[in-house]
């Protein structure tokens, strides 16, 4: 295989373990993520691994940084095949205390960022020529809003529609563009998630809201990252050419639309 991959927000979590089933299924990947320190770490453990990566630091909310991460896989591998909006981040906060610099992060990073990687990476595929794949983090939150957690579930339902719209757009230009919607998975992420919401409920202790959310999965078990790079792996694939336009949930059987 020939062909290069983007994997923003990837230094650690599920982008990391997306951007590692995609070196293992021959993809050149360009690590990008805005903490440095995690990143290197990461890309030393692919390289040590055999795999061809490269990295770059930035900030997705930024639109200019994106058209920087397409000119790195380009520059450094000559195309770009397949792009990850993966980066994100969560506010948990009860509906009438979250604030405006809140709304204005959030956004940014979680909608912002899958706009400006969507836009960069499209041009880049129609400048080449060629088909592409654009894949965003979506979430069980963009299928279903919950408390304390409003902020972010508007940005993964904003995804979803930004999903929707670009591959109508772009399936002309036979560009492909879905969603891939996570569940609850032992990750850093949701370790703030636990811990915010115990600040929130005297009666909670920590590890009670990872125990109730993950405790309702049909599979019985969290998720790893694992589950998500498989899907993404299968999306990322010739074998997926003829979807676009779909958020489509792995979760264990948690939220079912």
């Amino acid at each position: 295989m020939n062909k290069v991959a983007v994997v923003t927000g990837s230094g650690a979590g599920l982008g990391k373990g997306i951007a590692l089933q995609l070196a293992k299924d021959g993809f050149k990947i360009v690590l990008q993520d805005i903490n440095e320190d995690a990143l290197k770490s990461t890309e030393e453990e692919f390289k040590n691994e055999g795999y061809e990566v490269v990295s770059v630091v930035g900030d997705v909310s930024k639109r200019d940084k994106h058209t920087e991460f397409v000119k790195t896989a380009v520059d450094s591998f000559g195309q770009l095949d397949v792009y990850v909006n993966n980066a994100g981040i969560d506010i948990v906060a009860p509906f009438i205390e979250t604030t405006e610099e809140q709304m204005n992060k959030i956004f940014a990073i979680n909608v912002n960022g899958v706009m400006f990687g969507t836009q960069a990476a499209a041009k880049q595929f129609m400048e080449q020529g060629s088909k592409g794949k654009i894949l965003n983090a979506c979430s069980i939150a963009g299928h279903e809003s919950y408390e304390m957690l409003g902020a972010y579930s508007a940005t993964k339902h904003a995804v979803k529609s930004l999903t929707h719209s670009a591959s109508k757009e772009f399936a002309k230009e036979n560009i492909t563009v879905n969603a891939y919607c996570p569940g609850v998975a032992k990750t850093e992420m949701w370790d703030r998630i636990d811990a915010e919401m115990v600040k929130y409920n005297d009666d909670m202790e920590p590890g009670d809201a990872f125990a109730e959310f993950s405790g309702a999965i049909s599979l019985g078990r969290y998720q790893e990252p694992q589950d998500v790079a498989n899907l993404v792996s299968f999306l990322a694939s010739d074998k997926a050419d003829y979807i676009t336009g779909q958020a489509i949930v792995t979760d264990g059987g948690l939220v079912y639309r």
